[in-house]
């Protein structure tokens, strides 16, 4: 199996006066190796200084959620379980400093989502951890960094979906897969149920022929309601 890199995104959702919840999702600039132009959510590589921080802080395993935090700073401005200036904090992180140098980071409120990593990227393999957490009532706008993303939104599961359907947005393999099981639910509260009631496996795509046609196929007992899908439509990195 290919080396993958460890890396880990945020999956941020609020609730609407009316309707599913909207989740925050950035879009790659065009120019990027991985991934290039598609809509994704926040996230990134597990740098050193997250898994400083979380031997630090006396648990290893702390590590995808603190890089988690630390990416959704960087690429939308917004802070989860972190105190302070979020403005002050990202021009830190920008610098080259370690999360650690941060305000005391609490990650307790991103919940385990889910765990990809694909073996067919032909750039580069992510072994990527999915967190879903709540939006604070006093987060401030998302602003875009405007370096590897060139856009911030908020949108529905299902918008985001008829979106790539109309090819007015480009959804990798893993990202469609999401909000398919995103789209399920009907607020906040059942997204973080839903999270609580799965396992979190790594799910690794693999093709399978059916009846002439080749599909990328995950596992069926993990809450995704598509586990399929052709590989003419698939896009995988």
């Amino acid at each position: 199996m290919t080396a993958a890199i460890p890396a880990a995104t945020l999956i941020l959702l609020r609730d609407r006066a009316a309707g599913p919840p909207e989740i925050l999702m950035v879009e790659r600039a065009a120019a990027m190796a991985f991934a290039g132009g598609a809509l994704v959510f926040p996230g990134g590589r597990i740098d050193p200084g997250d898994e400083a921080l979380a031997m630090v802080m006396g648990d290893g395993d702390l590590a995808p959620r603190l890089a988690a935090i630390r990416e959704t700073i960087e690429e939308a401005g917004i802070a989860i379980g972190v105190d302070g200036d979020v403005g002050t904090m990202r021009a830190a992180l920008a610098g080259g400093a370690p999360i650690g140098d941060l305000a005391p980071v609490d990650p307790s409120a991103l919940i385990p989502y889910a765990r990809w990593r694909p073996d067919h990227v032909p750039v580069r393999v992510f072994d990527t951890w999915f967190y879903v957490a709540r939006l604070p009532d006093a987060a401030p706008p998302a602003q875009v960094d405007a370096t590897e993303n060139v856009r911030t939104l908020w949108i529905t599961a299902g918008d985001a979906l008829q979106a790539a359907e109309r090819a007015e947005a480009t959804l990798l393999y893993p990202t469609r897969r999401v909000l398919e099981r995103l789209a399920r639910q009907d607020d906040v509260a059942g997204v973080l149920a839903d999270a609580r009631r799965w396992p979190v496996r790594t799910i690794t795509p693999w093709i399978e022929e059916r009846a002439g046609e080749r599909f990328v196929c995950i596992p069926d007992d993990l809450g995704y309601p598509v586990t399929a899908e052709s590989m003419d439509r698939a896009v995988r990195g």
